[in-house]
C-alpha cells in the first residue's frame, strides 16, 4: 500500500496517543483551538467560529484526499485532545515527508506532549513507512518551535527567504530541520531517555 494509505494509523505510547482525524474530533479541537496566540506563526489565523469552520474543513478535506495524514493527540494523563500534527509533502519516490501542521492548546504546551508525539510519528516514519527523510520547517521569528525541534534531535539545514506570506501580508523566511534515517536509531535512543538530544556534529 502507498504512503497516503499507511500513513493514518493510531500511534501510542505511556504519554499520548494519535488517532486520524474524523469528523466526530470537531468540537474536542474546537474546544482548544479558540486562542488566537496559537496561530501567531501558522499561515492561517483562528479567531472567530468561521475561521475554525475553515479550519477544520480543510483540514478534513487534506486528509481525506491523502494531502496530508492528519493526527489529533489525546493527552493520556487527562484523557483530553491536546492538539494535532500531520505528516504532509509526501515525496513516497523520494523517500521523504514532511511532520507539521503542529499546534497544541494551551493547557497542553510545555508539558511534554510535542516531543512524544514527534517521536512516535517519526518512529512509525522510519520504522514503518521506510522513510529516509523527515523534514520539518518553521517560521524563522518561531523560537519556541526551533528550541523544540533541536530538542528532539532535527539538524537546521538553513533558510529559504521570503517563502510564504502570512497574515497580515508579511513574507515568511522559514527555516527546514531534517532527520535521516541513519541518524534515527541515535535521535531515538535520546529522546527516550534524556530531556533534550544532543546536537549533530556536522562539522568536517
Amino acid at each position: 500500500m502507498s504512503w497516503a494509505q499507511n500513513a493514518p494509523a493510531v500511534l501510542e505510547n505511556e504519554h499520548v496517543v494519535l488517532r486520524p482525524v474524523s469528523p466526530q474530533d470537531r468540537e474536542a479541537v474546537r474546544d482548544i483551538a479558540m486562542a488566537p496566540e496559537i496561530w501567531r506563526y501558522f499561515v492561517s489565523m483562528i479567531e472567530t467560529d468561521a475561521d475554525f469552520e475553515t479550519f477544520f474543513d480543510a483540514t478534513l478535506a487534506d486528509h481525506e484526499a491523502g494531502r496530508r495524514a492528519v493526527f489529533v493527540i489525546t493527552d493520556k494523563s487527562t484523557g483530553r485532545t491536546a492538539g494535532s500534527m500531520s505528516f504532509g509533502n509526501m515525496a513516497e519516490a523520494d523517500r521523504r515527508l514532511e511532520i507539521g501542521w503542529s499546534w497544541l492548546g494551551r493547557d497542553f504546551q510545555g508539558k511534554g506532549i510535542n516531543r512524544w508525539a514527534k517521536y512516535l510519528l517519526l518512529e512509525h516514519a522510519f520504522e514503518n513507512l521506510d522513510a529516509e527523510r523527515v523534514e520539518f520547517k518553521t517560521d524563522i521569528l518561531n523560537e519556541q518551535a526551533r528550541r523544540g525541534l533541536r530538542n528532539i534531535g532535527a539538524v537546521e539545514e538553513g533558510t529559504l527567504r521570503s517563502f510564504n506570506f502570512m497574515p497580515g501580508g508579511r513574507r515568511r523566511d522559514a527555516i527546514f530541520y531534517s532527520v535521516l534515517r541513519a541518524e534515527w536509531p541515535r535521535v531515538k535512543q535520546e529522546l527516550a531517555t534524556k530531556p533534550k538530544v544532543s546536537p549533530l556534529d556536522t562539522a568536517g
